[in-house]
């Protein structure tokens, strides 16, 4: 009986080392080499900034990034928002990595303008009073010749986590009106979503075991899942019906810790960050059904976390190079700081190279494999054959911390960056601005 025993666990184990080796070793017990800063487009200290709520520091905690496009009647881009979801309180709750102390200071959606450069936060109208707000991941469709968009957004609430549908005018930019609250027993642990319509969208859900199960169970369990990545999330694609009913529909399953999630602007690909595997798995989408097939892996250097389409299709994905200082972080040590790391991914069938203001794309694959990063991705990430992966921006926390979400305005080249601990906004330009204070 021993030896079979021992015989299972053995299998197991290599199971495991085979499926997550990788990722433990990279992400777990070794600190990658990463410099102070790192910017693809040029110097950090001349070409990027931290954006900052110089009056209340409520820019903080930010998990998230989108673009909010106002088109016109030819779908052409008129004006283009940043709209982001922060939450100063996150070190007191947080229903995905903990703790869970205290839920009353809610979180805060920002809105910053990529023409002007103001920054103002979002008022919310109608909002139900006593009704907790902790924003996670969201998505606004693009609002065209002037009408209203719906946004969703994931709240990690005391009772349970939901999905809040607000509306936001192009008239009133400064306010997101409430209509409704989404409540589903599958919304276990909602991260991310992406809409495939107005009213109908993707889901990932990241763990099955949470912070919100009792007692030790909750300290232990979603860590082990965590590290482990055992294949327990999944996708979902939901329907929001006119009146407020969903339709919830299983979408890919077997996922470990699925995050972020991505559909690309041609609406035939889907992309899910794997953090538990740092990959991304890509998904052919049926634009009738809304059906996923698996199309392919692509590895990178860090435990992944939010993925965005650029304007070409290129996805940009951010994410922890090292899990164990990043629960320093989340543990608020002293002097603590977590690295961060932002890649580009490819198809390497695309051909050709981006120019923006007249100079190569600094990934391009005629670089070689991310050969213009101080540590390569190339170094922790196995190459692929079907796509080129290269860093865009990298730091060993001391710049900016902690990255969760990636976005490239390809009509400027500017990059932009959260960080899920961190203070502020990054934003790097294509052409050096002075006195940025890096």
């Amino acid at each position: 009986m021993f030896y079979k025993f021992a015989a299972v666990l053995t299998t197991l184990l290599a199971i495991y080392v085979y499926r997550s080796g990788r990722a433990l070793y990279h992400h777990v017990l070794t600190v990658p080499a990463l410099p102070k800063g790192y910017f693809a487009g040029g110097d950090y200290r001349d070409h990027c900034v931290v954006i900052k709520d110089e009056i209340d520091n409520r820019l903080t905690h930010c998990e998230h990034l989108i673009f909010w496009d106002h088109l016109d009647e030819e779908d052409s881009v008129t004006n283009r928002l940043v709209l982001l979801p922060c939450d100063p309180g996150r070190r007191a709750w947080n229903t995905v990595m903990g703790p869970m102390d205290d839920p009353d200071p809610s979180g805060d959606l920002w809105i910053y303008s990529t023409k002007t450069g103001s920054l103002s936060p979002i008022t919310l109208a109608n909002y139900p009073e006593g009704h907790d707000f902790h924003p996670l991941g969201m998505d606004v469709y693009p609002s065209k010749a002037g009408a209203p968009s719906n946004l969703f957004v994931i709240n990690h609430a005391r009772q349970n986590s939901t999905i809040e549908q607000l509306v936001l005018d192009p008239a009133q930019p400064t306010v997101a009106t409430y209509v409704r609250t989404l409540t589903s027993p599958y919304f276990v642990a909602p991260n991310s979503l992406a809409l495939t319509s107005p009213t109908s969208f993707y889901l990932t859900n990241d763990h099955l075991m949470t912070c919100r199960l009792p007692g030790l169970f909750g300290s232990i369990l979603p860590t082990i899942e965590t590290i482990g990545g055992p294949p327990l999330t999944w996708v979902a694609h939901i329907t929001v019906l006119p009146d407020g009913a969903i339709q919830h529909k299983f979408a890919a399953l077997g996922i470990a810790f699925a995050n972020g999630v991505a559909l690309s602007h041609d609406g035939l690909y889907l992309a899910v960050a794997s953090s538990s595997l740092a990959k991304v798995h890509f998904y052919r989408r049926d634009p009738l059904t809304n059906e996923l097939t698996h199309d392919r892996d692509v590895n990178v250097p860090f435990g992944s976390d939010n993925v965005m389409y650029d304007d070409d299709d290129t996805l940009i994905v951010a994410g922890h190079p090292h899990f164990p200082t990043f629960m320093d972080v989340v543990a608020n040590k002293p002097g603590a700081k977590a690295p961060s790391w932002a890649v580009s991914i490819r198809p390497v069938s695309a051909g050709g190279v981006r120019e923006l203001e007249g100079q190569k794309d600094p990934h391009s694959k005629t670089t070689g494999h991310d050969s213009r990063a101080p540590l390569s991705a190339s170094v922790i990430a196995p190459a692929s054959s079907t796509d080129e992966v290269e860093t865009i921006f990298q730091s060993d926390g001391s710049v900016y911390g902690t990255s969760t979400t990636g976005l490239i305005d390809t009509r400027t080249g500017t990059f932009y960056l959260t960080g899920l601990y961190e203070d502020g906004l990054l934003v790097c330009y294509p052409e050096p601005r002075n006195n940025l204070g890096m």
